[in-house]
């Protein structure tokens, strides 16, 4: 067993440090490399947005910070103290008593525990939902938000009964070296999850069309010609059943990659929707979902080997209430099913732990695509309207507080997405975009 646990240490290691490599020398630390006359514009939300859109912007943040901080400290409190004390190893012995078959046991437990999370995070859900109706976001009626809610529990016992199912079958297999398996399984798994997910799981949540015949489609894929970015289609999602806000993105890779405007956005002046689409093309010039889909398989095999050496600890294991019912030789922790909590605890706390880094990291990313676009259609003006036309659209916090960036923020705030494209008219000795306000 020790000279496993070293081993897994020491593939960990190296899994780790090929996600430091691989985000070292993909990520744009720099989207806008290069001498910039007079230095960088900084942004200045007063600039651009009046006081009035800048003091709704806060008084959304300060509605909708509640339910989410508490809806986050409380779920990730109670999956801690079921994984690090004998309660969740009970729960799972409770609610799996009459069960006899393994495998099945493993299915009641993930659906009982993801069950039992999402009933505890449903009045923070409900909160939230309520503070969006509020500020006209959400165009939901309660029945369909409920729907939407069973959907994603559904969507969760699948791939959380796929995950463990798959990763007890490689413990009961292999007790001693199960990281290996579990590590390459993982890796697997998250590149067929990215791959399928567009034409899997999206479509659960949405309706999608092509984009219909017309000058608004025939200029789009030109402008993606132009770009060099093979593009079949632009598909049209009908989030406008839903809300209100205007977004556009790009998911999967391969045969499987789409850029998918909201049905919302369409309404936006043709120029901006330009604009937008032109920081999707660049997403997908870069490769970016394929990118983030290595390093998320990368980061997963290597979490997969820390959870080996976490579960065969018998201190851990003791706090976790799971007495091992095997000899001592084949003692492995994960191999009893009352133990999925303790997993889904130190699952929990890994993400929670990686979440800044993925959001300085997509931060960056996001900026780049936004570079891309002004020097495909050099149209500052026009992007800056859209910046600013999709920040008050979606009521984004202009001046955002450092909680909000390392826990939540995956793209540039409005006024930083809008002083980049003053920054990047100065290098282009372009004339500047004037203040909006």
């Amino acid at each position: 067993m020790r000279g496993a646990r070293r081993a897994a240490a020491l593939t960990a290691v190296l899994l780790f440090a090929g996600v430091a490599a691989v985000l070292g020398l993909t990520t744009p630390w720099n989207p806008l490399p290069g001498h910039v006359p007079g230095g960088h514009v900084q942004a200045d939300p007063s600039l651009d947005f009046t006081p009035h859109e800048i003091a709704r912007a806060k008084a959304f943040d300060g509605a909708i910070n509640p339910p989410a901080y508490s809806g986050l400290l409380v779920g990730l409190a109670v999956i801690l103290v079921l994984g690090f004390t004998p309660l969740g190893s009970r729960f799972i012995g409770w609610t799996t008593a009459r069960v006899r078959r393994r495998p099945l046991r493993v299915i009641a437990a993930a659906v009982a525990l993801t069950t039992l999370l999402r009933v505890i995070g449903l009045p923070f859900d409900i909160w939230s939902e309520a503070v969006l109706r509020h500020y006209g976001l959400s165009t939901q009626a309660w029945p369909a938000w409920a729907v939407d809610q069973l959907k994603s529990l559904g969507v969760t016992w699948v791939m959380y009964t796929v995950a463990l199912l798959l990763l007890y079958a490689i413990v009961r297999r292999f007790p001693r070296y199960w990281w290996t398996g579990a590590a390459a399984g993982g890796f697997v798994l998250v590149v067929a999850v990215s791959f399928i997910y567009p034409i899997a799981v999206e479509p659960v949540f949405n309706k999608f069309h092509s984009l219909p015949a017309g000058q608004l489609r025939t200029d789009l894929l030109a402008m993606a010609k132009r770009d060099g970015v093979p593009v079949k289609d632009v598909l049209v999602a009908d989030a406008s059943r839903r809300t209100t806000s205007l977004n556009a993105y790009v998911s999967g890779f391969g045969s499987t990659r789409r850029i998918v405007l909201y049905d919302t956005l369409l309404k936006s002046p043709r120029p901006q929707i330009e604009s937008i689409v032109g920081h999707e093309l660049g997403h997908a010039k870069r490769d970016d979902v394929l990118w983030g889909t290595l390093v998320g398989a990368l980061g997963v095999a290597g979490g997969l080997c820390l959870l080996y050496l976490l579960t065969t600890s018998p201190r851990l294991l003791r706090r976790a209430g799971v007495a091992p019912h095997v000899p001592a030789a084949r003692s492995t922790g994960p191999a009893d099913p009352r133990s999925i909590a303790l997993v889904l605890a130190l699952v929990a706390a890994g993400t929670q732990l990686a979440a800044p880094v993925q959001n300085l990291v997509s931060r960056r990313i996001e900026a780049r695509a936004d570079a891309h676009a002004l020097d495909l259609t050099r149209d500052p003006k026009t992007f800056v309207a859209m910046q600013h036309e999709l920040s008050v659209r979606n009521i984004d916090d202009p001046n955002p507080n450092w909680a909000e960036y390392l826990l939540w923020m995956t793209h540039p705030s409005g006024p930083d997405r809008i002083a980049m494209a003053r920054t990047w008219s100065k290098m282009r000795h372009a004339p500047i975009p004037p203040p909006l306000h």
